[in-house]
């Protein structure tokens, strides 16, 4: 999980780290640590804000996709503009979820993606 906001990753990784199957293996606050730790960790799944210092998730997600082209991304973020998830699918993000619909559609995002599906929260 890539994002600033602390509350977030948590509520993030106890949800997720409650589930059967799910395993959180790392946490960053910023894009250089997020790309560092997925070089690192080559984990299944990358959940991966937009708006972080040091370097926005979108080019974040463009250098994952060479340092650990195995992983699935999704975007979780606050924006939903349909450009910005059209740019993020384009960029090689498997699904997009906004965080005001997080508690209601990020499991099944994880699902989706984790099956070779794609995810893109209801906007």
């Amino acid at each position: 999980m890539v994002d600033d906001y602390e509350p977030f990753r948590r509520f993030v990784c106890s949800t997720l780290g409650e589930r059967p199957g799910f395993q959180i293996v790392g946490e960053a606050s910023d894009g250089l640590a997020g790309i560092r730790q997925a070089e690192e960790l080559q984990p299944d799944l990358i959940l991966l804000d937009i708006g972080l210092p040091t370097l926005n998730g979108m080019e974040a997600a463009r250098r994952i996709r060479k340092l650990a082209p195995d992983a699935k991304i999704i975007i979780v973020s606050q924006e939903s503009s349909a450009d910005v998830v059209q740019e993020a699918l384009s960029l090689g993000a498997s699904g997009y979820v906004v965080k005001t619909r997080a508690a209601t559609e990020l499991l099944a995002a994880v699902e989706a993606v984790l099956m070779g599906k794609h995810f893109v929260s209801g906007l």
